[in-house]
């Protein structure tokens, strides 16, 4: 049932730490998504340093998905877009042949409180990669369907899962389910997706006879129903797909041609990319010397 099992390696961004979990070298994809990082949890006192900001940069050729368990961040985009994101909530931002963003913790600057949330990268599909840049905010029920019974809740955050569907607008046939367990509690995720997996964002779930921990992903076979225990109170994410075929990433880029990643780098050192309206002031540099793209299936 279980294929591999992979542990977060924790990396300093500026005075906030994660958990990066995809891309992992013995398997840098699951689906379409193709980064995966836990922010925090962390605790912040009111008036921490705008350097655990992230600054705006560029992406082209995916999509990324916020979500968070505790906390708030603000949004800013090239394509005129401004909004806070809070616990439950998603932002969808597609970057296609460009966009840019900032990512900024002014409510948490101003009262200090608790940050807690995932970041993933989904690889677009070959023909939408250069579609226009676009961003969405979703939250409510009616946008992520919620379920809960026998001591489990669960949102679907984004694709499609257990008969349901959110109205996240992906490019590719994906799930992406966030599941909280009461201790004891009993779930299956079903063999409906070539590629699965699961992170363990809290606590710790029981699977095949083998206990995954806070900071795993179990990244499953395919063709089976996978049936979860949780053994404390827990928080489970739930992700696939189909496969979008290998990809090169560097940096913030993301695509199937490696000539493309080129090209936006050039893009962005040269200062071709627009930035924020609304966040114009400063911006990461591309790093020098930038390492190689590298092929990710």
């Amino acid at each position: 049932m279980i294929e591999l099992v992979i542990d977060q390696r924790r990396k300093d961004l500026g005075g906030f730490e994660v958990g990066r979990v995809l891309p992992y070298a013995p398997h840098r994809m699951v689906g379409p998504f193709i980064f995966f990082d836990h922010m925090g949890p962390a605790q912040f006192q009111p008036g921490f340093p705008r350097t655990v900001d992230v600054r705006p940069h560029p992406h082209i050729g995916l999509s990324t998905l916020s979500y968070l368990f505790e906390g708030a961040m603000t949004h800013r985009d090239s394509v005129g877009s401004e909004i806070v994101i809070r616990p439950g909530e998603v932002n969808w931002m597609t970057a296609g042949s460009g966009i840019t963003h900032s990512e900024r913790f002014e409510d948490l600057r101003a009262d200090g409180g608790r940050m807690d949330g995932i970041q993933t990268w989904l690889a677009l599909p070959t023909e939408s990669e250069e579609v226009a840049p676009a961003f969405s905010h979703h939250e409510g029920n009616d946008e992520l369907p919620f379920y809960e019974a026998g001591g489990l809740s669960a949102r679907l955050v984004a694709g499609k899962a257990f008969g349901a569907e959110a109205k996240v607008p992906v490019f590719s046939p994906l799930f992406y389910v966030h599941w909280e367990l009461a201790t004891g509690a009993k779930a299956a995720l079903p063999a409906e997706y070539p590629e699965r997996a699961a992170y363990v964002a809290k606590g710790s779930v029981e699977i095949d006879g083998r206990t995954i921990r806070t900071g795993q992903m179990a990244v499953f076979q395919p063709g089976e129903t996978i049936t979860f225990t949780a053994l404390e109170p827990s928080t489970v994410m739930l992700l696939g797909g189909e496969p979008v075929g290998p990809r090169f990433i560097d940096w913030n880029f993301v695509s199937s041609s490696k000539e493309r990643i080129d090209q936006a780098k050039a893009d962005w050192r040269a200062g071709r990319m627009k930035l924020p309206d609304l966040d114009h002031d400063e911006f990461i540099p591309l790093p020098e010397p930038s390492p190689p793209a590298n092929p990710m299936s």
